[in-house]
């Protein structure tokens, strides 16, 4: 058998449209040769391309699942106060809060399909809107219709105040706000404006924390290396010499000005100097001169810097407003 003729062979099927460079069938997702607008086209399908041909009228929509609610805007809101787009709707809008149905395609998408027929409810919700009232005191009002009426208050306050909001953002406590009205809506955004404040604040002291620990890497990094400089004047790993005088010396080399060293447990020492102006106080190793407690914040990286080279890892923090001290003098 010769695959090759199945391979060339053009297959017209009839696909929403709705941008971009796929469209997407029952069984496969295909490349779009010749981007058209949104719609629905009649389409040449030859492998995993399709070629628009012209505007067609919907086929098989009565297969698809019908998804029913109310119209916000360019939004179909239904059960659970989910509000999703409606995609390829018509160039009249329909009345605000009206009942529509829509068909769900294969990926997921909401297709307009028709505006249903009213009830009284909706003309009641309408009305109330337009008044700036709430829904607590009108009955047969069914939830997804509760929904959309509280987005499109909360829309309206929306622009009033200048604070925007997501669907998904507001979804928990909108019904409220169509029971409740304008105040709860503004109560509603700026509560969210609230949370947005604080997480962009929480987000602001990740970031500078994530630079500070990047930067005292850097001062490490640095100080390291004048340690290795340092360490061939004889200041480091003598042992003859007494822990203390050695940390004294290493000051000195360092550009410190030593003030006080007293000797504590467990082989340690904790060492108190002057040094750009500042009182510092640090807790080091009595033989190696590892620092245990720097006495500013290093991110945790404490034992990765000597006594020697502590002094230059502080004057690179001054020097780049990142200083934090944690003992004091």
């Amino acid at each position: 058998m010769d695959y090759r003729k199945f391979l060339g062979k053009v297959e017209s099927v009839v696909l929403p449209y709705l941008g971009g460079g796929t469209v997407d069938s029952a069984s496969r997702r295909l490349r779009v040769t010749t981007p058209v607008t949104p719609g629905w086209w009649r389409f040449d399908v030859k492998g995993r391309d399709a070629t628009p041909r012209e505007p067609s009228e919907p086929e098989c929509l009565e297969a698809l699942p019908r998804v029913r609610g109310h119209a916000w805007g360019r939004r179909l809101v239904r059960d659970g106060a989910v509000a999703e787009p409606l995609e390829l709707m018509p160039e009249e809008e329909p009345p605000r809060l009206a009942p529509v149905s829509a068909r769900r395609w294969f990926d997921g998408a909401l297709l307009f399909e028709g505006v249903d027929f009213e009830s009284e409810a909706e003309g009641a919700a309408r009305l109330a809107l337009e008044q700036n009232q709430p829904l607590a005191h009108i009955r047969g009002v069914s939830a997804p219709l509760r929904a959309a009426f509280g987005y499109a208050l909360l829309e309206r306050v929306s622009r009033d105040v200048g604070i925007r909001f997501a669907p998904a953002e507001v979804r928990g406590r909108i019904l409220a706000v169509a029971e409740g009205g304008r105040v709860p809506a503004e109560d509603c955004l700026r509560r969210l404006n609230h949370e947005r404040e604080a997480q962009a604040a929480r987000t602001r002291q990740e970031r500078e924390d994530a630079e500070r620990r990047a930067r005292s890497a850097e001062l490490i990094e640095e100080a390291q290396r004048r340690m290795a400089r340092l360490a061939t004047r004889g200041v480091r790993g003598n042992p003859r010499e007494d822990g203390m005088q050695r940390a004294q010396q290493a000051l000195v080399n360092a550009g410190a000005r030593p003030l006080d060293l007293r000797r504590l447990a467990g082989q340690r020492l904790e060492v108190t100097y002057a040094f750009m102006g500042e009182r510092f106080v640090s807790i080091v190793a009595a033989d190696s001169l590892q620092v245990l407690d720097a006495g500013i914040c290093l991110a945790g990286a404490d034992g990765d810097v000597t006594l020697e080279s502590l002094p230059s890892v502080i004057r690179e923090a001054i020097e780049t407003d990142v200083l934090v001290v944690t003992r004091h003098a």
